[in-house]
C-alpha cells in the first residue's frame, strides 16, 4: 500500500487548465482515469489526509504509485479523451457498465447487392442499417415476418442464395411471397433494393406516410374492381398495423428521443435505457456496474452517456436525451453529443407530462434490473470469494489468488505444438488477457520441455516490462517523473505496461508433479520466488505443489477444486482451438505459395488450366506459359517452387479406406 504523499506533484507543477489524468499502480498499470475543468483543483482533492476522503477514492490513492496528466485545449477534448483512455486501459477503478447481455438487432444490409433483412449482435457494420436493440431476437422475427408480407426482402444467407441461384428454383419463401426471389431474377437489383429502403424507412418511423399510401391505392383498386389487388393492399395494411402494435404509442408527438434512468445503493447501479422513435419504443437494454468509484447520480450518467454514443454517430444518436440528473459539465457533454450526431442534440431532464411519465417507467424498470442483479450476484460473490479462500488455505498462500494465470499445452501427434495461457481475477475470466505461444525451442512432444519453455518465455517478458517501466528503479528512457506531466502527442503510450507487465499470484498448469516441477524450475531459473505454483492432474483431479511427493486432495464439493478445474479446463479450451487453427492452416497451404508475387487469382487460374496440383507438376515450362498472364520467369519460378515440394501424404477417404488420387482418381 502507497503512501499518497510519496507521488504527490509539487506545488505549482500541476497546471490549471482542462485535462485529463491518470492513475497508475506500481506496475504502470492505469487503475483510474479522470477529467478536470481545471487539474489543479481536480487532482489536490486525492491528496488530502486518507480519513477525510471516501473509502473508494482512498482505496485508490493508496494502490497507485504515481499520477500523470495531459492538458486538452476545451472540456469536450477531455470528455472525448477520458473516453478513449478508459476504453483503452480498462482501469479497474472507473465505472464501467457491462450489458448483462449481448442485444440483437434487426439489420439490413444494405452494404450487399441484395440486402437482407437478418438479426444481428455484436460489433456494428459499416453499411448496414440497425434497428433496435430488442430484449429479445425472437420480437425480431415476429415484426419481420408480418412485414415480409409487404416488403418481401430476402432473409437467407449467403449459401442458401447461392444453392438457390445455381439451382434456378428459389426456397420456400419465394413460393408463399415472403421474398421477391432476386436470386432466381425474379426482381432486379434496383428492384429489390428499393423494397429494402421501403422496408428501413418504415422501420425507421415513417409508417403514416406509407399505409397511407397503401390506403390510396386500395381504394383505387376497388373503384377500378381490381378487387383481388384491393384485398391483398388490405391484408398489407393489416399486416403493418399488427406489427407497429407491438410498438405501442408512447409519445403522441412522435418523438425521437432516449430516455436514460438510474437505479443505484452504496455498491451498485442499474441503467435502463428506452429508445424512442416515431413515438414509439423501439428497443430497450440495460446495464449494470459496480461502484467503484465516488460518483453521484450526476456522474454516473456522464459515464452511461460516455459508453452508449462513444461509437455512435449521426441519426444513431437521438435529437433529445432525457435523463435524471444533468452532468456537471453539461454543456460541454452536450457539445459533444451534437458532435456525434452531426446537429443539435438537446440534453434536459423532463420535468412534466407524457415524458416524465415514460422516465418513471423507465426508472422502475431499472429498480427491478438491479434487484434481480442482486438476487444473482449475491450467491456468486459469495461462491469465488469462498473459492479463492479454499485455494489460499488449501496451497498455504499468505492472501488469496486475486490473479491466476493457468497454462496448457497442446498438440497432434507432436506436430503443431502450442500453450496457451488464460488469465483469471477476482474468479472471473479477464479474456483480453489470454495469450497464446509457439513452441520455438525444439520440436517433437515433449509436455514437460514446452511447459518450462512456456514458463520463462512469459515471465521473462514480464522482467522485461518491469524493467522496461523502471518499476522498481528510476525512470527509463522515456518515462514519465512520478507527478510529471504527458505531453498530448506521448500520452498514448509513453510508459504504457504491454501485454505481460503484471504477474499473477498463482500460476496453475495442466499436468501433474513432472509440469509443476518444470513450471517452478523455470521461476527460479529468473529468480522469481513470489509466484505460487501448482498442477492439476485431470485423471484424479489431484493439486500437485512443487517438492511435494503426494497431491493435495481438494473435497469433490469444494468451490475451489470448482474454480480451479473451470481455470484449468477453459486454459485446454483455448490451447485446442490454436492448435486447430494451426493444423488447418498448415494443411491448406500450397506449393505454390513459395511463389514470389504469385496472387491467389493466378493460382487458381493454374489450377483451372491444368485440373490439379499433382498435374501442374506434370507440367512443363512452356505449357505453363500458355496460361494467360503467364511470363516464362514466371512459369520457371512455378516449376522451380514445385521441385523443391515434400510429396504430400496421399488423402485417404474415411469411408472406404481408398486412397485418394489428386486427380481425383483412387487406387486400392
Amino acid at each position: 500500500m502507497a503512501d499518497p504523499s510519496s507521488y504527490r506533484p509539487k506545488p505549482g507543477q500541476i497546471p490549471d487548465s482542462p485535462g485529463v489524468y491518470k492513475f497508475r499502480d506500481e506496475h504502470r498499470r492505469v487503475i483510474y482515469v479522470g477529467k478536470a475543468k481545471s487539474l489543479r483543483q481536480r487532482l489536490a482533492n486525492y491528496f488530502q489526509p486518507l480519513t477525510s476522503l471516501h473509502p473508494r477514492t482512498a482505496t485508490m490513492v493508496t494502490t497507485a504509485a504515481s499520477v500523470e496528466w495531459t492538458v486538452v485545449s476545451t472540456e469536450v477534448e477531455a470528455l472525448q479523451l477520458e473516453y478513449s483512455w478508459i476504453k483503452e486501459f480498462d482501469p479497474r477503478f472507473n465505472v464501467k457498465y457491462r450489458d448483462d447481455k449481448s442485444y440483437p438487432y434487426l439489420a439490413v444490409t444494405m452494404n450487399e447487392e441484395f440486402p437482407r433483412v437478418q438479426v444481428m449482435r455484436g460489433h456494428k457494420k459499416k453499411g448496414v442499417r440497425y434497428f433496435g436493440p430488442y430484449a429479445h431476437a425472437w420480437a425480431i422475427r415476429e415484426t419481420v415476418d408480418l412485414m415480409l408480407r409487404v416488403f418481401p426482402v430476402r432473409t437467407c444467407s449467403a449459401g442458401v442464395f447461392r444453392n438457390a441461384a445455381s439451382a434456378g428454383r428459389p426456397c420456400l419463401l419465394g413460393y408463399i411471397g415472403k421474398c421477391s426471389a432476386p436470386c432466381v431474377g425474379r426482381v432486379t437489383p434496383e428492384e429489390h433494393r428499393e423494397l429494402a429502403e421501403d422496408f428501413s424507412a418504415f422501420m425507421a418511423g415513417r409508417t403514416g406516410t406509407y399505409i397511407r399510401r397503401l390506403e390510396k391505392q386500395m381504394t383505387i383498386a376497388a373503384e377500378d374492381m381490381e378487387y383481388e389487388k384491393a384485398a391483398r393492399l388490405r391484408d398489407d395494411i393489416e399486416a403493418l398495423r399488427r406489427a407497429m402494435e407491438k410498438n405501442a404509442v408512447v409519445l403522441a408527438d412522435a418523438t425521437d428521443a432516449d430516455l436514460i434512468a438510474l437505479a443505484e445503493d452504496e455498491l451498485e447501479a442499474a441503467v435502463q435505457i428506452f429508445h424512442v422513435r416515431g413515438g414509439r419504443v423501439r428497443g430497450q437494454r440495460g446495464w449494470i456496474t459496480d461502484k467503484v468509484e465516488a460518483v453521484d447520480t450526476a456522474g454516473l450518467v456522464e459515464h452511461a452517456l460516455q459508453q452508449l454514443y462513444g461509437e455512435e454517430s449521426g441519426d444513431a444518436v437521438p435529437k433529445e436525451v432525457l435523463v435524471p440528473a444533468l452532468p456537471e459539465d453539461t454543456e460541454a457533454v452536450s457539445a459533444w453529443l451534437s458532435g456525434r450526431r452531426g446537429s443539435l442534440v438537446s440534453l434536459r431532464v423532463p420535468q412534466r407530462g407524457d415524458k416524465k411519465d415514460l422516465m418513471e417507467t423507465v426508472a422502475r424498470n431499472a429498480q427491478q434490473a438491479l434487484v434481480l442483479h442482486k438476487t444473482k450476484r449475491a450467491g456468486d460473490l459469495t461462491t469465488r470469494s469462498r473459492a479463492l479462500e479454499e485455494i489460499a488455505e488449501a496451497l498455504d498462500l499468505d492472501s488469496a489468488p486475486l490473479r491466476i494465470e493457468c497454462f496448457d499445452v497442446s498438440h497432434l501427434q507432436g506436430e503443431d505444438v502450442v500453450a496457451s495461457m488464460v488469465v483469471f481475477e477476482d474468479g472471473l475470466p479477464r479474456k483480453s488477457e489470454y495469450r497464446r505461444f509457439q513452441i520455438k525451442g525444439f520440436e517433437g512432444q515433449d509436455d514437460v520441455r514446452s511447459m518450462h519453455e512456456v514458463i520463462s518465455r512469459r515471465f521473462k517478458r514480464y522482467l522485461a516490462e518491469k524493467d522496461r517501466t523502471g518499476e522498481w528503479g528510476p525512470a527509463g528512457d522515456g518515462e514519465v517523473p512520478v507527478g510529471g506531466e504527458v505531453p498530448a502527442e506521448d500520452a498514448q503510450d509513453d510508459g504504457r505496461p504491454k501485454r505481460f507487465a503484471y504477474p499473477p499470484q498463482l500460476v496453475v498448469v495442466d499436468g501433474g508433479q513432472p509440469q509443476v516441477a518444470a513450471a517452478r524450475r523455470a521461476l527460479d531459473e529468473l529468480g522469481i520466488d513470489d509466484v505460487a505454483v501448482c498442477g492439476l492432474a485431470k485423471r484424479l483431479e489431484e493439486v500437485w505443489l512443487p517438492g511435494d511427493d503426494d497431491p493435495v486432495v481438494l473435497p469433490r464439493s469444494s468451490e475451489g477444486l470448482y474454480l480451479l478445474q473451470r481455470v484449468r479446463d477453459t486454459a485446454h479450451d483455448f490451447a485446442i482451438r490454436y492448435q486447430r487453427s494451426k493444423r488447418t492452416k498448415r494443411l491448406r497451404t500450397s506449393p505454390l505459395d513459395a511463389v514470389p508475387g504469385l496472387g491467389e487469382s493466378r493460382k487458381q487460374a493454374l489450377i483451372k488450366h491444368f485440373g490439379s496440383v499433382k498435374r501442374l507438376k506434370q507440367a512443363t515450362i512452356e505449357q505453363i506459359c500458355e496460361v494467360p498472364g503467364f511470363g516464362r520467369k514466371t512459369a520457371e519460378a512455378v516449376a522451380v517452387a514445385l521441385a523443391q515440394a515434400a510429396p504430400a501424404a496421399p488423402a485417404v477417404n474415411t469411408a472406404t479406406g481408398e486412397i485418394m488420387e489428386d486427380d481425383g482418381g483412387t487406387t486400392a
